[in-house]
């Protein structure tokens, strides 16, 4: 049985006040704007006249003069009974004279619906929900998202969202759902802050600090980007050109998918998927052998509340805490995913403003102190931009819900100018917030300035590069590599093929791997001079693994041409490695001998053939390959 308090409570909650208003609180927000804790005394018994007949008394014209004497009544009641003290019982003498009843409803308040309806149904049965949301901020997200709407729809673009971030405390403090609540035909009512979307390549900035972290890389590792098959899988990056050689900070900068590719393949996907999940991404996308190699160029689906999650922590020096949504969620203790000195350094290259994304209209008056990424997904579908000033993280996504794609929907234009008006509008209340400095764990070490690998005797020019000290990469630099070279044949030579009555001279040649030397070669551009050794010499400290084999692809099936002889069906045999030749065999036989930059040719028979790739030294790659002929 219920108490009469609490039978109370309950008739408070829900006694009617017309229309769809039950209960005091919110008739206090439709008849008067505020909260019932704010009540005056002639508002209290304008909310006491109603309930005994809300068809007769409910605000309305119809209904004024009928609601003004009851109020009146009921006021005088409550003041002879001594409910209120003698100075607000004059004040309300007073207003009740001079002021009329409410003649309608006001508008309820709309800020933050989505917000709203999410945090409702997760507290379900809660009659008073404390959010984290700021006013202020919420309010300088909505307008600059009503601002941006017109011009997006132009495009074709009809949703969006936007998430903030106060990274120092991880409270949620402003929410976006969509570009129009209303706009039912586009799914206005859809919080898309909560709805997994593919991030495009937003997750590369968090492959490029686990990595420095772990002593696998540096910012300044040259790294290969050519055309590269994963077995049946052939990434391109956005503009569909190749950058050849380029430093792994400048593939962040710019965005090119080759080197993030083989970078997850060293990282491995199960442990780069483990430290997402560390960082706030949702346990249930943690599945084995989900996902391949395309995850970090898109090939997954994170919520843009995800994407806030994992941004704050890169924001907070690469130290996770969960975000907060309601007040009640308590501040947990932080939890260290990468060190400061990656995260510092990942954000210096986010920071670059000399870019591709970086955005045309800024040409001044860029917030200061920030670092962003962009992202766009396959098949221009999403869009993306997150940003990070000192005191706050900001997600924008820009797309449609229905995934209709769009050409426009490229996340520097979609998605980019949005990020920077919330930034800019936040500018101020991160003033005076510190910067991070360079961490102490950085510490300088000697790098071969060609390469940006840890430098060795064969490295001609040597600089500095900042590396963490417990992650110092170990890897030397496989680029620079010296050899006698006898001064009558120009062929280099290794310690056991010299020769006692022969000179030798010291050279250092660069060597590059072998898809890369053929990608230049085939359009006209140098290539550093190879070394060719004397014969029965094998340089077998050139190659430090075995020959990687970019096509055929492992498991591909080849159809033959019904009518079309063979030997115009050849199969290409290609791999990289940095041997000088290598040797391709089928089925045992050998096809033939050339330098690893080559490409060479097979033709092809029915049936299942293993392709092998071998070096000089003898390491081998295998594959299988199926050779069908239509009948």
């Amino acid at each position: 049985r219920m108490t009469k308090d609490e039978i109370l409570e309950q008739y408070l909650l829900r006694t009617p006040y017309g229309g769809n208003v039950e209960g005091i609180e919110s008739a206090a927000w439709s008849y008067f704007g505020h909260g019932a804790q704010h009540l005056t005394p002639l508002e209290i018994s304008t909310l006491l006249a109603v309930p005994q007949g809300p068809s007769r008394f409910a605000p309305k014209p119809a209904n004024t003069e009928r609601l003004r004497a009851r109020r009146d009544a009921i006021l005088a009641k409550l003041i002879d009974a001594g409910v209120f003290v003698k100075t607000d019982a004059e004040i309300a003498r007073a207003d009740a004279a001079a002021t009329p009843p409410p003649a309608q409803r006001l508008k309820m308040p709309r800020e933050a619906p989505h917000a709203a309806y999410v945090l409702a149904r997760r507290f379900k049965g809660q009659t008073e929900i404390r959010s984290t949301l700021d006013r202020g901020t919420q309010m300088l997200v909505e307008r600059e998202v009503r601002l941006r709407a017109p011009e997006l729809r132009t495009k074709g673009i009809y949703s969006g969202a936007v998430v903030v971030v106060d990274h120092r405390t991880r409270e949620v403090v402003a929410l976006v759902g969509s570009l129009d609540f209303h706009d039912v035909d586009h799914g206005g009512q859809i919080a898309m802050f909560d709805r997994p979307r593919s991030p495009g390549s937003t997750l590369k900035p968090f492959l490029y600090a686990l990595a420095i972290d772990k002593g696998l890389a540096l910012p300044g590792y040259l790294v290969p980007d050519v055309p590269t098959q994963y077995g049946t899988y052939r990434p391109k990056n956005f503009d569909g050109d190749w950058a050849g050689l380029v430093r792994l900070d400048d593939s962040l900068s710019r965005s090119l998918n080759i080197p993030f590719v083989d970078l997850l393949q060293q990282f491995g996907i199960e442990p780069f998927l483990h430290e997402l999940g560390r960082m706030g991404m949702s346990m249930s996308r943690l599945e084995p052998g989900k996902y391949g190699l395309s995850m970090i160029i898109g090939g997954i689906e994170l919520t843009p509340l995800e994407l806030a999650s994992l941004y704050a922590t890169l924001a907070d020096n690469g130290t996770y805490k969960p975000l907060r949504l309601v007040t009640s969620d308590v501040e947990q203790a932080p939890s260290p995913i990468f060190g400061p000195g990656a995260a510092w350094l990942t954000k210096q290259t986010l920071s670059l403003k000399d870019r591709p994304d970086f955005p045309r209209r800024r040409v001044s008056g860029m917030p200061p102190d920030i670092h962003w990424k962009t992202g766009t997904s396959f098949g221009f579908k999403d869009a993306w931009a997150i940003g990070s000033n000192p005191a706050y993280t900001a997600v924008v996504w820009t797309g449609n819900v229905d995934n209709t794609p769009t050409a426009e929907l490229v996340g520097s234009d979609a998605a980019g100018p949005l990020l920077f008006d919330v930034l800019e509008g936040l500018s101020d209340r991160a003033r005076g917030v510190p910067t991070q400095q360079q961490p102490d764990e950085l510490v300088a070490i000697d790098v071969c300035t060609y390469s940006g690998y840890p430098a060795t005797d064969a490295c001609p020019a040597r600089s500095k590069a900042l590396a963490p000290v417990h992650a110092v990469p170990t890897t030397p630099d496989p680029f620079h590599q010296a050899y006698d070279v006898d001064r009558v044949t120009g062929r280099a030579v290794l310690p056991a093929c010299r020769v006692a009555d022969a000179s030798y001279d010291r050279k250092t040649f660069i060597v590059l791997p072998s898809a890369v030397a053929a990608w230049l070669g085939e359009r006209n551009r140098a290539v550093p001079e190879a070394p060719v050794f004397a014969d029965g010499c094998v340089a077998d400290t050139v190659a430090s693994a075995a020959p990687t084999m970019l096509s055929p692809a492992d498991g591909q099936v080849v159809t033959l041409i019904p009518g079309v002889p063979t030997k115009n069906q050849l199969i290409p045999l290609t791999a990289s490695t940095r041997s000088s030749h290598v040797s391709w065999f089928v089925d045992g036989a050998l096809i033939g001998t050339s330098a690893a930059s080559d490409r060479m040719y097979w033709e092809p028979s029915p049936g299942k053939h293993e392709v092998v790739v071998a070096d000089a030294t003898g390491r081998k790659s295998r594959r299988v390959v199926n050779v069908e002929a239509v009948r």
